[in-house]
């Protein structure tokens, strides 16, 4: 149930996850398809920099390119299957503690209708919080706003 969210995520307009990268001739050209990939991702729709009236923030998307840059391409790929192709559903069912549950409505990568929806309802004791605009990496984006709301549901 919850695999089907990965699939159909919008990002794969741009990337189809299930097609290898185009093919490029001489060193290093696997290396270069991952830059192109990772400086696109990071500054399109991940962090939301390709809404009208975001300012795209170069640190950020340094940051994320790094990140991707300094991983295993294989390890990339086998997180992004094992997220695509796994049913949480009964491990979800199994969780008796409180959980917050936080995602921008605005979310290019995982829509949140299969995702934090689903999640909420399947969880026995959940708090669900969706950001009006906010994107896949929220987290660093709006900071601000969501770690006094994670730190209130702590505290609880």
């Amino acid at each position: 149930m919850l695999r089907w969210c990965a699939r159909q995520a919008p990002v794969g307009k741009l990337i189809d996850a299930r097609k290898p990268l185009p093919r490029r001739r001489g060193a290093g050209s696997a290396r270069v398809a991952a830059a192109e990939f990772f400086q696109a991702v990071a500054s399109g729709p991940f962090y939301g920099f390709n809404r009208d009236g975001v300012t795209p923030s170069e640190p950020v998307i340094a940051n994320w390119w790094r990140q991707g840059m300094t991983g295993s391409a294989v390890a990339h790929h086998e997180g992004i299957k094992a997220f695509s192709e796994t049913d949480q559903t009964e491990d979800l069912r199994a969780i008796t503690v409180p959980v917050l549950v936080l995602q921008g409505d605005d979310d290019q990568v995982v829509p949140y209708q299969a995702a934090s929806l689903k999640q909420a309802e399947l969880l026995s004791d959940s708090t669900l919080k969706i950001y009006e605009g906010y994107p896949h990496g929220m987290l660093t984006t709006h900071a601000d706003v969501l770690n006094p709301d994670i730190l209130a549901f702590i505290r609880g």
